[in-house]
């Protein structure tokens, strides 16, 4: 390799800007003539002749990496708080470097703690009950000392993340976008705690990459690559979660799923595993258990002690009247409207109202349709 290592980070960190080709093929390029900053130098015609690409896309490779600014990169992603890794540096995941396809160059915000770690995924679009098993899940993960990895999406995933957080557990989200621009929007609060709880926010996007739908499919291969084993909460055959799953399985990691009512259309994926040889998951113990035994030293798992929902310290921080409220949606299966709430404890509608209040800002409850799950 002609270059010394700065060169070669640099020419990485140019190279990804080629709209985040995939990186298996970048890769490939690389290796092909020792090294990015080597493949920088050949023109168009060399690289499209020798590295088996067709002459549009060896100009489109020249014309963006060219129009990049990897140094003034590198300066966004300081300012922000942003380590910058390829593989030729020591903090890069070795999990993650082992997978076919790695991320030529991962932004970590945070810290990737050397933990084991599980993915949790599902959809958008969750149930009250998947909404509840993938915080509780999480939650047991976290305090047992393994990372709960997922994709800082809507539903499962952010009630995974949120579990994680609460439980002072370390949680890593990855990214469909570029860290300057944490998608979704209403999630960049609980973005900040990840980190500020020990956590990590990573992407293989330039920092200001906008979340574009293409984006999503390549950032799952990050959450399963960054894991010993990915669950599947819920999700539909089209669901962005089997995407994940499936990366797992290509990358030889585990896949487990939470079984579900044989009439909800979640539930399909998860049972699909299933019936196919995934291992059905309970608790956290039947996640951990099927880690390879090297990395099951320090690991507290709790797998025969019955089941909390949600933390008790979750709920220790709140007010009587709003533990009260909260134990009599938990006891109702379908959940209950303000109304119904209010009916029950005989209370006025300002008390009910002040104790929903309390439990939604503090992460207890969902609403749906006009209905409260306990989470």
């Amino acid at each position: 390799m002609g270059a010394n290592k700065e060169e070669e980070k640099l020419a990485r960190v140019r190279l990804n800007f080629f709209a985040c080709y995939k990186s298996d093929w970048l890769l490939r390029l690389i290796g092909l003539h020792g090294g990015a900053a080597d493949l920088l130098k050949l023109s168009p015609s060399e690289i499209a002749a020798e590295g088996g690409v067709m002459p549009e896309t060896a100009q489109r490779l020249a014309a963006q990496t060219a129009a990049a600014d990897p140094e003034k990169e590198m300066l966004a992603a300081e300012k922000a708080g942003v380590s910058v890794l390829t593989a030729l540096d020591e903090g890069y995941p070795e999990l993650l470097k082992n997978i076919y396809d790695p991320p030529l160059v991962l932004y970590v915000r945070g810290k990737l703690a050397p933990v084991p770690a599980a993915a949790i995924v599902g959809t958008r679009k969750a149930t009250a009950y998947g909404l509840r098993t993938a915080a509780r899940l999480a939650r047991e993960l976290a305090e047992s000392g393994v990372a709960v990895a997922s994709g800082l999406a809507r539903g499962i995933d952010t009630a995974a993340h949120k579990a994680a957080v609460e439980a002072r557990g370390c949680t890593w989200a990855a990214l469909g976008s570029g860290l300057n621009d944490i998608y979704p929007g209403e999630n960049r609060k609980l973005a900040e705690r990840i980190v500020e709880t020990g956590g990590a926010l990573v992407s293989e996007f330039p920092m200001n990459k906008g979340p574009l739908p293409s984006n999503f499919p390549r950032r799952n291969r990050i959450i399963s690559g960054l894991t010993l084993a990915t669950v599947v909460v819920e999700g539909g055959f089209e669901s962005g979660a089997l995407i994940t799953a499936r990366f797992a399985l290509d990358q030889g990691r585990e896949v487990l799923a939470v079984p579900g009512p044989v009439d909800s259309p979640v539930s399909r994926g998860p049972n699909y595993f299933i019936k196919n040889g995934a291992a059905p998951v309970e608790n956290s113990g039947d996640i951990v258990a099927c880690f390879p035994p090297e990395y099951l030293f320090g690991i507290r798992t709790a797998a025969s002690e019955p089941v909390k929902s949600p933390s008790e310290a979750a709920l220790k921080g709140v007010s009587p009247d709003a533990l009260e409220a909260y134990r009599v949606i938990e006891a109702s299966d379908a959940g209950l409207s303000a109304d119904e709430l209010t009916a029950k404890l005989a209370w006025q509608v300002q008390r009910a109202a002040a104790a929903l209040f309390e439990l939604e800002t503090s992460s207890l409850l969902i609403s749906r349709g006009g209905r409260f799950n306990a989470v």
